[in-house]
């Protein structure tokens, strides 16, 4: 798969099959469309490409927003399409001046300009250009005049993608970590940098490397402790994961601890990726410190066979 991340270094595709979306998750809804594009593409002799955009649209137009929470990363959603063997990914930077160029622009000297697309593949209410005036209607118009076929997605497989999106982010948040996986078609990850921490997990018997997670954007799913696999470097690992205050200390900031299992490695500074799969249970704060201990090793023993 070829990424690009410059509109000025695009090749001259052959027979572009092309949607645009933001593709957050890339679940099986986006993975539907995937296999359209690929098949269509296959069909004609051409290439899949995917349009993608970062920062996401909502960032530029609306910054004062800070509720947006993305099931991916620039880099996770890039690694999950090539999983799904799209042939080209195109990052569009987006900006502010992009989003006023009106609908026939984006038509003409984005898309048909950068792409040359044989097929363009839409769904019924994407909107794009200065105020969104753009719309299916008008590719549909536009199309004899720049010799491309349009197919459009259908209301359906549209709301199941829309739905996958909401209903993923509602399961992650509130522990539903075998449904979240479920609607994405894998398991959902979290990339972080080791930082030192307090140190309690050292003192209990369970030394964690705590997680500093770089993207304000990147969802965390909800408190609680956690199956994770541990990936580091090419290898991985079991792992048991708390996401929570640490009540048991009187703890007031959030912190992202793993425990990984058959590991006594520095790794400070270095890049771990989670891998979720299964939820155990939820945070609580424990009478004594010999009492979180006993639930801690009650923890690891779920977390083996979860895992196993």
């Amino acid at each position: 798969m070829r990424v690009f991340r410059d509109l000025n270094d695009l090749p001259v595709f052959k027979n572009a099959v092309i949607t645009i979306g933001t593709f957050d998750g890339v679940h099986k809804g986006h993975q539907k469309l995937i296999e359209r594009i690929k098949s269509l593409s296959k069909k004609i002799g051409g290439e899949s490409i995917i349009v993608t955009f970062h920062p996401h649209p909502r960032i530029v137009i609306k910054p004062e927003d800070k509720s947006l929470r993305l099931l991916n990363t620039i880099d996770e959603k890039i690694a999950l399409l090539e999983k799904y063997e799209v042939d080209n990914v195109v990052i569009v930077p987006f900006s502010r001046d992009f989003s006023e160029q009106s609908a026939e622009d984006y038509i003409q000297h984005f898309l048909v300009k950068n792409f040359h697309p044989k097929y363009i593949v839409i769904g019924y209410d994407h909107k794009f250009g200065k105020n969104r005036i753009g719309d299916y209607k008008l590719l549909e118009k536009m199309k004899r005049d720049f010799g491309y076929e349009m197919e459009e997605i259908t209301k359906e497989t549209l709301d199941d993608i829309a739905i996958s999106s909401t209903k993923i982010r509602m399961a992650l948040e509130s522990g539903q970590i075998k449904l979240a996986n479920e609607l994405s078609g894998h398991n959902y990850t979290l990339t972080g940098t080791v930082v030192r921490g307090l140190q309690n997990g050292r003192k209990l018997g369970f030394p964690t490397a705590n997680l500093q997670i770089s993207d304000e954007y990147k969802l965390i799913p909800g408190t609680g402790i956690y199956a994770v696999r541990v990936k580091y470097g090419k290898d991985l690992f079991s792992g048991m994961l708390s996401i929570g205050y640490n009540p048991t200390f009187n703890g007031k900031v959030r912190t992202i601890e793993v425990y990984i299992l058959a590991f006594d490695k520095d790794i400070y500074g270095e890049n771990l990726t989670l891998q979720f799969v299964e939820f155990i249970r939820h945070e609580k704060k424990f009478d004594s410190v010999e009492a979180l201990i006993e639930e801690l090793k009650n923890d690891e023993n779920v977390t083996r066979k979860m895992l196993s």
